[in-house]
């Protein structure tokens, strides 16, 4: 059994956050243990619509990678530091999503 040292946290900086996508960070946590912290960042509009939760890795920062989650028109950064590569983080957020 996994203790809360195992795991790592979701840092709640906003009461707002992208639709979907806090369960699918929880599932994250949950099952990577290199996942350390994760983030969710500044919210805003974007051009265009997609009809369901996208995550994308976008650049590399300090430590970890900055995803870009993207539901409908909203579009919010979420920051992950973790251990894994670019190619391990991007197939732990596919079946995250798949869940």
């Amino acid at each position: 059994m996994m203790g809360n040292r195992d795991r790592g946290r979701l840092v709640w900086n906003h009461s707002t956050h992208v639709s979907g996508l806090i369960p699918v960070l929880e599932r994250l946590l949950a099952r990577e243990t290199a996942v350390r912290t994760v983030t969710p960042g500044v919210i805003g509009r974007s051009k265009g619509r997609v009809p369901k939760l996208q995550l994308r890795v976008s650049v590399p920062i300090r430590g970890g990678f900055k995803v870009i989650a993207r539901s409908g028109k909203t579009v919010q950064e979420v920051f992950v530091l973790t251990e894994l590569s670019q190619q391990a983080l991007e197939a732990a957020l596919a079946r995250s999503l798949d869940s």
